[in-house]
């Protein structure tokens, strides 16, 4: 097979790239920009194209499929040569479901947990010894590629919601099909495609009719939405599931078990559903209860979800993906629960198109009411180079009442007031789809807890 990337420089593109030269594909690529990571790991495989920029004359009949990454233009050069020449032009998500069409096939799916809740299923088949193919949305410790396509019977695909390719405008996990699927809630996202609730919320009632017949739909209770969902879905098993018995002991979360009580290395409410999501697809893969305790008492998160990174007696700072308003009040709401006893001091970076929405903002109304300190930051360029209407700090505070909100916009001016602040007995998390406009976070906790 000979297949062309159009835009490959992208975290899932030049991943499935890496993932189908392995499988042994003749792979070529091209894109008008590639940073780091994407840059190094192409390199190192030869996939990095000799010059940045589109070239419609190395698309020709030779091609066997061309994949359309989202950060290229609907009028793309690339893209106009191959539909002149009737090639076969797949988004990102068609080609998965394309080489796994004869797979068994799970799909987590929702507006929150998704990565932690696939890392969780990935962790306990690896345990298990089982073969699987996979698709998940953050680099995992012990895991090369974020995608691999090869002969394994299963394959586990985390499911986005967001666009297929920019001529193909569904929902990624559309294209899925699953025998077994998750749906972990629905908190809005993605106001510049969605741009209603009811619109948002169709897709997942569209999600769960893709479900392949006589399928299981494993879902949170605690969400109205996915209560419809599981109501309207017809043909299918269902199994709800809740927050389940835990405690906490000396700063370590225990889960309640026919076991007895299981420690973990994760915490938090969302994470403990997150568990019990995870639980119910190895269940229906066929793994005993017994068997996946003893996995997931080292399961330690996924990269950049409540993870921790920098700590002392003292201090402990996180990061996590946490951007959008349910995200931001679950996380918050999860790290005082566990350090109850330390000053919690919060920040997090409106960074996504539908953070910096002057319309959406509202949104965030009580999202950081648990933190003992609340910071919020965002630049003013990003404003711009968006397209959006500016926001003023005095519109971010009243956006976040009754949470009470200390507002930076310069990077320089957040890092300077945190650096300076008297850290013991303090817990710093750090929420961001970005990186604060340039700061390594990694190095900055290092500074924090020093």
């Amino acid at each position: 097979m000979k297949v062309h990337f159009i835009a490959i420089g992208g975290s899932a593109m030049h991943n499935m790239a890496i993932a189908l030269h392995k499988k042994g594909f003749e792979v070529t690529g091209s894109d008008d920009e590639i940073f780091e990571p994407s840059r190094g790991r192409l390199a190192k495989y030869n996939l990095l194209p000799q010059k940045e920029g589109w070239n419609p004359d190395i698309i020709s009949d030779e091609i066997d499929a061309i994949i359309l990454g989202m950060h290229a233009k609907i009028d793309n050069p690339e893209l106009r040569q191959a539909q002149e020449l009737g090639l076969k032009v797949y988004s990102y998500p068609e080609y998965v479901y394309e080489q796994s069409k004869d797979k068994k096939r799970v799909v987590i799916g929702g507006s929150h947990g998704k990565t932690s809740i696939t890392s969780m299923i990935l962790h306990v088949l690896m345990d298990q010894k089982i073969a699987f193919d996979y698709l998940v949305g953050a680099q995992l410790e012990g895991f090369e590629t974020m995608v691999q396509l090869g002969d394994a019977p299963l394959i586990i695909l985390e499911g986005d919601e967001y666009l297929s390719s920019p001529i193909d405008r569904r929902p990624k996990f559309l294209w899925y099909k699953p025998h077994i699927a998750v749906l972990s809630g629905v908190a809005w996202d993605h106001i510049n495609v969605f741009p209603t609730f009811e619109n948002y919320v169709e897709q997942f009632q569209l999600f769960a009719d893709t479900i392949e017949p006589n399928g299981l739909l494993t879902y949170f209770h605690g969400d109205e939405e996915l209560q419809k969902i599981g109501a309207n879905s017809q043909g299918i098993e269902m199994k709800p599931y809740t927050t389940p018995m835990h405690k906490i002991e000396n700063g370590v979360t225990l889960l309640g078990s026919n076991f007895g009580w299981i420690p973990l290395e994760i915490f938090g409410d969302h994470n403990l559903q997150n568990l019990m999501a995870a639980k119910n697809v190895c269940e229906a893969l066929g793994i005993e209860e017994e068997a996946f305790l003893n996995a997931i008492k080292s399961f330690s998160g996924a990269a950049k979800r409540l993870e921790k990174i920098a700590s002392n007696e003292q201090t402990t700072v996180y990061k996590d993906f946490a951007h959008s308003p349910s995200k931001l009040k679950a996380t918050t709401a999860a790290v005082k629960k566990q350090f109850e006893n330390r000053e919690l001091i919060a920040c997090m970076e409106l960074h996504t198109f539908s953070s910096l929405n002057k319309e959406f903002l509202q949104q965030y109304s009580g999202s950081m009411s648990a933190a003992d300190e609340a910071i919020v930051y965002f630049n003013p360029k990003t404003l711009e180079h968006k397209g959006l209407p500016a926001i003023s700090v005095a519109e971010v505070q009243e956006a976040f009442l009754p949470s009470k909100v200390q507002v930076f916009n310069s990077s320089k001016a957040i890092a300077s007031y945190l650096q300076a602040k008297n850290w013991p007995n303090k817990v710093l998390l750090l929420m961001t789809s970005g990186n604060f406009d340039g700061i390594d976070l990694n190095k900055f906790a290092e500074k924090i807890i020093r």
